[in-house]
């Protein structure tokens, strides 16, 4: 089988490499391998009793990610959403590690790959699934979620302000017959905008389809899910690296690593701590990383990328 051209340049690449602190006889986990960006330079810093464990759940990411690491004896690939860390680490005998990196959202392959259905700029089949093991795909919550369920979606995961509309438009369309393609949805999200405003701000679809691949891929639950585990899985000094690219992925990663700094949930008056929880750590990043101005004129789509960094005690 032909390996896919995975086109993607790894977003905030030394920020992030550099942020783990790789000691070269430790173990490194990426829970979002993609095309082995991140990782190969995390590679290059292994050697001895190094080890590295790359996990994605997209097929054509395994494919490429395998061939460019490759070279590296001490590389494990497996196919699986990152949720699955730990399951991943027993199976193979690893119980805990010095550094995990997770970068968040779509990628430039996926976007580019038409008839993956993630762009709203080529007409191809409502798909969007990032594992295509799933059987649900976009298609399915555009023509079967409810006006409301489409509503909320739209408003939470999208923060689109005409998110009431777009349903709306949505259902009246879908009644005449499914709602198939991305260009058909587009066309009952612009019919749901006024001319004015489509005029002046982005693409109008550009927040719905945000919102329906967060929902189909669970990126939000999964992340919100899983990063108390991943603190969890670090050894003494290990650090947790995670890039996001919205401020709903950014949120959680804030909020959560603040709450494993300091977990105690005393009321402030207490004189001493009873509650019992303590800090498994600490952030290094009290305000996000963001990229520079050399890798914003290089690559557009690292514009909203924001890196947080948490440190195991």
């Amino acid at each position: 089988m032909e390996t896919p051209d995975f086109k993607h340049i790894s977003v905030l690449l030394h920020e992030t490499v550099d942020g783990l602190c790789v000691t070269p006889g430790g173990i490194y986990v990426d829970g979002t391998l993609g095309g082995a960006g991140h990782a190969g330079h995390v590679c290059e810093r292994l050697q001895g009793s190094g080890r590295f464990i790359g996990i994605d759940q997209d097929a054509d990411a395994i494919a490429v990610a395998t061939e460019r690491l490759a070279k590296y004896p001490f590389v494990t690939i497996v196919r699986s959403n990152y949720e699955a860390i730990a399951e991943v680490l027993r199976q193979e005998g690893i119980d805990k590690v010095n550094g995990i990196m997770i970068d968040l959202g779509v990628s430039s392959y996926q976007l580019d790959t038409a008839e993956r259905g993630f762009t709203y700029k080529v007409d191809a089949p409502l798909d969007m699934r990032m594992d295509d093991r799933m059987d649900k795909t976009a298609k399915d919550i555009v023509n079967g979620y409810s006006e409301m369920e489409l509503f909320r979606m739209i408003r939470d995961y999208g923060e689109d302000q005409f998110a009431k509309n777009i349903a709306k438009h949505i259902v009246r369309m879908r009644s005449e017959k499914p709602i198939e393609t991305t260009f058909e949805l587009v066309e009952a999200i612009k019919a749901a905008i006024p001319a004015k405003i489509r005029m002046n701000t982005g693409h109008p679809a550009k927040k719905t389809f945000q919102a329906i691949r967060i929902e189909l891929n669970r990126e939000l639950e999964v992340l919100e899910n899983t990063l108390d585990t991943m603190i969890d899985l670090l050894a003494p000094g290990g650090r947790l690296c995670v890039i996001t690219f919205h401020s709903l992925e950014d949120r959680i990663v804030k909020v959560k690593f603040k709450e494993n700094e300091n977990p105690c949930t005393c009321p402030a008056e207490f004189p001493v701590c009873v509650c019992g929880k303590k800090s498994k750590g600490k952030v290094i990043t009290r305000k996000p990383i963001l990229p520079g101005e050399e890798e914003l004129q290089m690559n557009s789509r690292s514009k909203s990328a924001k890196l947080r960094i948490f440190e195991k005690k």
